[in-house]
């Protein structure tokens, strides 16, 4: 039987971690390169055949376009390498559901990548980095994770990269949830069982990849908050363009204070685009009858951080009429 082909692109993160003392709190992130990982690897004896290449190895709180150009460049070149049969990024679980996201919206389906992260460090008691690692070379390596878009694997779940979010600051157990769909599979380093068939299959990329990011701050509703918000977050400051767009994490249903709901839909009317997501971990925001006439966007089953970065592919592809935009938030 050969063995799968897998590319594991590294970027840092607590995966790459080292604390010096198996019991402390504090750690360094991204410390061990991808060459000293694969080598520790290679001694469990994985059925595949692991190469590799250092993206960056930074924390990734510290991870945005500059990391993501990089990563989505040599992904695609690896789409095109017939040597390699998945891919495999390893990153920081700070910012993963949005570079998985990122990613996701702007590659095609034809190879498995699969984003994989750790809880903990290296070198701490019970770490679940090489683990996570090991299922992830499992769901790159297996034929029928392509064709599902980008995936991200944790904690012996496999989730879709629209639907994952980091619930959890500490601990290995859920710390990751997809929402609305749940877990896509279960992996352990000796089985994979997919709950469903793929739903992308043939899919080019949906968008291209950004070649400038346009600004799109979130603001975050919450009790009392003033209308003064929206100039501080919307307006040309400190060397940064006028924004182009807005999230807001909303109370409840994606709600507001009267007095930022009037303000936004002043500046949507003169070509500010507004999306209403939600503060609450998990929930649809629906459309309601006012947003047609406040010239407002729900992010339906999208967090704040994934409706800010869809809302930056769609503007950075030229997509600005609100059906348009509200259909790509409707679309999973």
């Amino acid at each position: 039987m050969n063995k799968p082909r897998i590319l594991v692109l590294a970027t840092g993160g607590t995966i790459a971690g080292i604390a010096g003392d198996a019991m402390a709190h504090d750690y360094r992130a991204g410390q061990i390169g991808v060459e000293q990982w694969l080598a520790d690897a290679d001694r469990l004896g994985m059925a595949a055949r692991l190469t590799g290449r250092q993206i960056a190895n930074i924390d990734s709180k510290d991870i945005g376009p500059g990391v993501w150009e990089p990563l989505h460049r040599a992904i695609m070149q690896a789409m095109d390498d017939p040597e390699v049969d998945g891919i495999v990024v390893t990153h920081g679980t700070d910012t993963a559901e949005e570079t998985a996201f990122a990613l996701d919206l702007t590659l095609p389906v034809a190879k498995p990548v699969v984003l994989v992260g750790a809880m903990r460090p290296a070198d701490a008691v019970g770490s679940d980095g090489m683990r996570n690692f090991v299922n992830a070379v499992r769901v790159a390596g297996d034929g029928d994770a392509s064709g599902r878009g980008v995936l991200l694997v944790m904690g012996d779940r496999v989730l879709a990269a629209r639907d994952a979010r980091k619930v959890r600051t500490r601990g290995t157990d859920d710390a990751f949830r997809g929402f609305p769909r749940g877990g896509i599979a279960l992996v352990t380093p000796s089985a994979l069982e997919w709950f469903g068939s793929a739903w992308r299959t043939g899919e080019g990329a949906r968008f291209a990849f950004p070649q400038e990011w346009p600004r799109v701050p979130v603001l975050y509703a919450c009790a009392g908050l003033g209308p003064q918000i929206v100039s501080r977050l919307a307006d040309a400051r400190d060397g940064e363009p006028v924004a182009s767009g807005i999230v807001v994490a909303g109370v409840g249903e994606g709600n507001m204070p009267e007095g930022i709901e009037a303000e936004l839909a002043r500046r949507a009317e003169a070509g500010l685009i507004v999306v209403r997501a939600s503060r609450v971990d998990e929930g649809i925001v629906d459309r309601e009858p006012e947003d047609t006439a406040n010239r407002c966007v729900a992010a339906r089953a999208l967090n704040p951080q994934k409706a800010r970065i869809l809302l930056k592919v769609l503007l950075a592809n030229g997509v600005t009429d609100l059906a348009a935009i509200q259909a790509a938030f409707d679309n999973p």
